[in-house]
């Protein structure tokens, strides 16, 4: 495998676990907690590595929420 293909299997990779963590959050309540990192450089990136998890996250739940092959399961 190439390097570029690498980064971009590493960088899907990355995308796809900040977005199951963006699932926990929303179903369950808990999240990563981002205050105990100290570096403010730090801080931002992680914070901004799961807002990209939040972002992704409400593109799929919209086009479940449109889609005719998705229905409104029973609690």
């Amino acid at each position: 495998m190439s390097m570029l293909g690498r980064l971009v299997h590493y960088g899907v990779d990355l995308v796809l676990i900040s977005t199951v963590m963006a699932g926990v959050k929303r179903s369950s309540g808990f999240a990563v907690k981002t205050d105990g990192i100290t570096d403010p450089t730090t801080r931002g990136i992680a914070d901004k590595y799961l807002g990209v998890g939040e972002r992704i996250f409400d593109v799929i739940q919209a086009s479940a929420v449109n889609s005719h092959y998705f229905k409104r399961g029973e609690k």
